[in-house]
């Protein structure tokens, strides 16, 4: 079996540019993607741009760029410069010994150094009617991204969470919205003290407590008017008017195939030093699989180019 220079697992900002990067240092990488079904997995090739709408922060476009537009470019200026790409799911690897051992399924790949790029995904409600108007460009779990947006200012958002995402992404939009109110499933916030007392303190900020999302309105307008929010503790249900939801419950990142092999955090996140450089030396990892801080493109970009020159000298070392 042929053992290839660099093997990259995942796709996205971080799969990509370390693509890029390692396929113009001629090392010939092997980009694993993922395959896009979302009954089995939420995770898409091209990572959760391919679920965003309206790209607008990223450099070089000036205009803004359709998310599933720019993992296409990306893709192929990966492939232009020699990058081979195979559709499949890992589900097991083995790191123990060099060079290192990838499978998916009964397909097998041997690397001399390996790239993890597999990102990380938004934790959603699971409701058929978010995951109808998912698309639409009114559902986000990141703020940050989409919260300037054109139809998202002057309007009434929900954010859903309790925690110090939820109010970072809370007041965060206060600076486009007309007001944010933030559902919580409990009539206490999991937040830190400082996060909880500028929340409170935000005139733009309300809260709905003991809340839960039942429903999100309207699929047939395929746009959110609202939200069907039902009291946990009396079960009695109400409607919250806005024009946007944003997620703030979590991320999970795309690990678990990494268990046992590689060091993680507490949350699953893949441990790094030294730049990429993961607990076993000459495996190497970028992105939103590492970042739970910033989890953007332009980062997720960057650790990748980071990735793929820390695995190109290593090689140049051996």
């Amino acid at each position: 079996m042929v053992t290839e220079n660099v093997i990259i697992i995942g796709s996205g900002p971080a799969g990509y540019t370390a693509a890029i990067y390692a396929a113009r240092a001629n090392l010939k990488p092997l980009l694993i993607e993922g395959e896009a079904d979302q009954t089995v997995r939420e995770e898409l090739p091209g990572g959760q741009l391919m679920l965003t709408t309206d790209v607008e922060n990223y450099p070089g476009f000036p205009d803004g760029v359709k998310g599933p537009e720019l993992m296409d470019l990306m893709r192929r200026q990966a492939e232009r410069f020699g990058t081979r790409i195979e559709t499949a799911w890992v589900d097991r690897v083995d790191f123990a010994s060099h060079p290192f051992r990838i499978w998916a399924g009964k397909r097998e790949w041997v690397g001399a150094s390996v790239i993890i790029t597999t990102g990380a995904s938004a934790k959603w409600l699971g409701l058929s009617s978010e995951a109808a108007l998912r698309k639409s460009g009114y559902i986000s779990a990141c703020a940050v991204c989409d919260g300037a947006l054109p139809h998202f200012r002057n309007k009434r958002l929900a954010v859903v969470g309790g925690g110090d995402s939820a109010l970072e992404e809370a007041q965060y939009l206060t600076k486009f919205a007309s007001k944010v109110m933030v559902v919580h499933r409990r009539e206490a916030l999991r937040a830190s003290k400082i996060m909880q007392e500028r929340a409170l303190k935000n005139p733009k900020i309300e809260f709905r407590w003991n809340s839960e999302v039942a429903e999100v309105l309207d699929v047939e307008k395929k746009k959110v008017m609202g939200l069907r929010l039902k009291d946990t503790k009396t079960g009695k249900e109400s409607v919250l008017e806005c024009d946007g939801l944003f997620l703030a419950i979590g991320h999970e990142p795309a690990t678990k195939s990494f268990k046992g092999q590689l060091a993680l955090d507490e949350k699953g996140y893949v441990k790094v030093h030294d730049g990429t450089m993961t607990s076993v030396e000459g495996v190497f990892a970028g992105g939103d699989c590492v970042d739970h801080v910033y989890r953007q493109a332009v980062t997720a970009a960057g650790m990748g180019c980071m990735a793929a020159i820390d695995a190109e000298r290593w090689l140049e070392r051996r």
